[in-house]
């Protein structure tokens, strides 16, 4: 069992999380290691080594962060997930049914779960881009407003978990509608918006529920496009967004599909929270590709 822990997710609060984790695994009778990689390539480069290792399983101590540095080498494989969440927004933790308000919880789902050996797989979706680089994400895939904002709250580090909300204030004063070119299942749709959110998940940003009906296991992506309107509109649509009810206003559209490309002038991507690059991009699923540790 490997116990990969972000020493700065959540201001510390990863690592002291997957400390108490491993204290519990450990009095539980299973075998614990705690790794504490000191940046994101020596977490992937740890992922790939618990893999080599045979590990039990992998436990993602951090955000949501931390589990995209660790999926790579998870995909495919046999070796489950475990999410101890610690980050700013933990949506991933939280959409995949793992434990996020108190890390006693976390431990004793760990325990039975492990020592149970339930688990389940879950889809993972496919980032292809301009580059010829390709990623992996759980969650959700964002453009337009939704990008424009990560850029921000990215380099808003002292924030926390308001950080999101903060840029989202701020991002409003500036954004304008993106003229889109998006295909879906090979049918093109062209138009303007503020935002357009792939989802493998449905939460993101700290509890958004931007694609409501997203399912982890059901092979399909759910995309989210919310149409051009002024910013006193737009405004006033954010709070419906924690409930998911938002897809039920006329400017709001939904569709599903296997296969998505998004093309938008000076636009990125971000996906789990992290910066994927310039659009276009394409984007897939893998049914299946996660196994993933449940309760």
């Amino acid at each position: 069992m490997w116990v990969i822990a972000n020493p700065r997710a959540g201001s510390g609060r990863g690592l002291s999380h997957a400390a108490l984790v491993t204290r519990a695994l450990t009095t539980a009778g299973i075998d614990c290691r705690l790794v504490v990689p000191q940046s994101d390539t020596a977490t992937r480069q740890a992922a790939v080594d618990a893999v080599a290792s045979g590990a039990r399983a992998v436990l993602a101590a951090g955000g949501d962060g931390t589990v995209h540095d660790v999926l790579p080498a998870l995909v495919q494989q046999p070796v489950p997930l475990g999410v101890i969440a610690g980050g700013s927004g933990d949506d991933i933790a939280a959409a995949l049914g793992f434990p996020i308000d108190n890390p006693a919880h976390v431990a004793a789902f760990m325990v039975d779960a492990i020592g149970s050996r339930r688990q389940r797989p879950v889809d993972v979706g496919t980032a292809h881009c301009p580059d010829g680089s390709d990623h992996y994400f759980v969650g959700v895939l964002s453009t337009g407003f939704d990008s424009a904002v990560n850029e921000r709250a990215n380099r808003m580090t002292r924030l926390g978990g308001q950080r999101y909300n903060v840029a989202i204030v701020r991002e409003l004063a500036s954004f304008r509608p993106v003229a889109y070119d998006v295909s879906i299942d090979g049918e093109r749709i062209q138009r303007e918006g503020m935002l357009v959110a792939v989802g493998n998940g449905h939460r993101y940003g700290g509890g958004m529920l931007v694609c409501p009906a997203a399912e982890h296991d059901d092979g399909l992506l759910d995309l989210t496009w919310l149409g051009a309107v002024s910013r006193p509109r737009f405004l006033s649509a954010l709070p419906s967004v924690y409930s998911g009810t938002h897809v039920d206003l006329p400017y709001v559209t939904t569709y599903r599909g296997r296969v998505v490309t998004i093309d938008a002038s000076g636009q990125v991507a971000y996906a789990d929270g992290e910066r994927l690059g310039p659009l276009p991009i394409r984007v897939g699923i893998l049914p299946g590709a996660l196994q993933v540790l449940s309760g």
